[in-house]
């Protein structure tokens, strides 16, 4: 177990908060502290601070910068929640859905794939979402 200081972590601490982690999380901090870095090393030498548009992604990253380990995590368990509840919807909602959002079908292409009308597959991407909707909330409870 390893002490360390959250308001080194985390920017919006204004105080000291220390916390006992385990060895494998504080080594996950320690590589992410030298992943930033790394980074802010590679922009200032490149001088990157400043981009023309070339599209080659040197804006996108000097904006974003790499992720906290709990946003890594956050994001994981939100995609493991959707996920499952998705896996509980019937099977026609489901495979609508992703249809939709993942495979980015219209609504009239997924009508026309399925032999029903694009109302159908309206009412039923709706009744998904209202599904969804409930399911997510439960998990947040």
């Amino acid at each position: 177990m390893k002490k360390i200081n959250l308001r080194e972590v985390y920017p919006f601490y204004e105080n000291d908060c220390f916390v006992m982690v385990d060895d494998k999380i504080a080594e996950i901090f320690e590589e992410s502290k030298r992943k930033e870095l790394n980074y802010q090393r590679k922009v200032h030498w490149n001088q990157a601070h400043y981009s023309l548009d070339r599209d080659d992604g040197i804006e996108h990253e000097a904006i974003f910068v790499s992720m906290s380990p709990y946003e890594i995590y956050e994001r994981k368990m939100t995609k493991q929640e959707l996920h499952a509840a998705i896996s509980n919807l019937p099977d026609i909602q489901a495979k609508r859905i992703y249809a939709f959002y993942f495979l980015e079908m219209s609504k009239s292409d997924i009508a026309q794939a399925e032999g029903v009308s694009v109302k159908a597959v309206c009412k039923s991407i709706a009744q998904a979402l209202r599904s969804l909707e409930k399911d997510l909330k439960n998990f947040e409870e």
